[in-house]
């Protein structure tokens, strides 16, 4: 028999029973539907974690404390991250560059009749440019796809430059929002406002801003905010020394892990950490990189997808088990079919062959209607995890292989059974 002839009597052994055909196909189809969808589910958590940690450069090390919890409240494991830390850390550590500082509190802000209880921020003067960097917020109206640059950031004035961060000075950038419940419409820029009865001198208004995240809007307050260099903030504004958050960007990426010795040792000096008795440093602080972060995310979603790919992959395995229980029925039904074919010549192969193509036949066409079904499904788990679900084309062959390749495997016992009938027994059957 040609091969054109046994695709031919395996699709017409495939068209006798409409039914039974559809029925054997809808594992297959939800298999490799759900092999889509999850994939597509575990790539959206994979550029979720991308997403969170993109404000963090490869460059950077954050330097976070440690803290306890007791009776509930956090507590600081050693010593907090000062001012002093993070302004002594480029002398003592070689490899740094430069460091970013950023305090935060709350207070009264007065100017006038005019008093509002707020939150303040001391930054340091690359503030805008990390706020770019984080993507969370932009100018309200900002054309999607354009390039954010600092003045964008700006309504009125300026930002505080550096000089002006190491000399403590008493300048201050307002809120859009901040600027306008103070001042009622009128320009701020050169006036003097008060923050916890400390005066200093507003040189610049922030533009009103929005986050980026439309979900976040409603509960999210980016134009009411203050900021000040953070010098001003440690030297004026707190009563006990507060605690910093430090990130130190490295000259050299390739060096980050001797970067991070040079961290620790400056800090274990400072703070006076001593080793313990198993040898290791008992640490009120914690490095941490890009790279570090990501590969504890990723792992962590790599994972998810694993899970999932596993169910997926266990729909496929029930798949074919439908496939390989309705081919035995069907070499039952067609035994005496079989037993004609093989009296008048048909090879033992060539039955084979018959029974192995319906099988592919099979898992084929409900793998092309799951692949549909999958991408159809896209939009709904995306709404079940976030929004966070993103079809990768290299995902839809593989799932077409993996559901071709599960009718042949589960199809192959039907077919050797079906190819090692007797003849004569075949034709006898009833």
């Amino acid at each position: 028999m040609t091969f054109v002839n046994v695709l031919r009597t395996a699709l017409s052994g495939i068209a006798a029973n409409k039914l039974r055909t559809g029925l054997t196909m809808l594992g297959i189809i939800i298999g490799v539907a759900s092999v889509i969808a999850t994939l597509a589910l575990g790539n959206g958590a994979r550029a979720a974690v991308e997403n969170s940690f993109r404000f963090l450069g490869s460059d950077q090390i954050q330097v976070s404390g440690q803290f306890t919890v007791e009776d509930g409240e956090p507590k600081p494991a050693g010593k907090l991250l000062s001012y002093e830390d993070g302004l002594t850390l480029p002398d003592a550590a070689p490899l740094i560059d430069r460091v970013e500082m950023t305090v935060r509190g709350s207070g009264k802000v007065r100017h006038g009749q005019t008093t509002l209880d707020m939150p303040f921020t001391g930054v340091d003067a690359g503030a805008l440019t990390s706020m770019i960097a984080d993507g969370k917020v932009q100018p309200v109206g900002w054309p999607a796809g354009d390039l954010l640059t600092s003045e964008a950031f700006l309504a009125r004035g300026r930002f505080f430059t550096h000089s002006e961060v190491a000399a403590g000075a008493q300048v201050c950038v307002l809120g859009y929002k901040t600027a306008d419940d103070l001042f009622l419409g009128d320009d701020p820029i050169g006036q003097t406002v008060w923050i916890n009865r400390k005066p200093c001198e507003v040189i610049g208004v922030i533009a009103e801003l929005e986050t980026v995240d439309e979900q976040e809007r409603t509960r999210s307050k980016p134009n009411e905010t203050f900021y000040l260099p953070v010098s001003t903030a440690v030297q004026n504004l707190f009563e006990n020394d507060p605690w910093v958050e430090i990130t130190a960007r490295v000259t050299d990426e390739a060096r980050m892990d001797e970067a991070k010795t040079q961290i620790a040792a400056h800090l274990r000096l400072r703070h006076g950490i001593e080793q313990g008795n198993d040898g290791k440093w008992l640490d009120d602080f914690r490095l941490t990189t890009k790279k570090d972060i990501l590969g504890v995310q990723q792992d962590a979603a790599r994972t998810f997808s694993v899970l999932l790919a596993a169910l997926a992959v266990v729909s496929l395995v029930v798949g074919g088990f439908g496939i390989m229980n309705v081919m035995l029925v069907s070499v039952t039904e067609r035994t005496r079919e079989i037993g004609v074919r093989m009296a008048v010549g048909a090879r033992q192969q060539d039955v084979v062959l018959q029974f192995l193509l319906e099988a592919a036949l099979l898992s084929l066409a409900g793998g092309l209607v799951g692949i549909l079904v999958g991408i159809l499904a896209i939009p709904l788990a995306a709404s079940l995890n976030a929004g966070l679900a993103l079809l990768d084309p290299a995902s839809i062959p593989v799932a077409l292989l993996v559901a071709l390749a599960t009718g042949i495997i589960f199809g192959l016992y039907p077919a050797l059974r079906a190819a090692r009938l007797d003849p004569i027994e075949a034709l006898r059957y009833e």
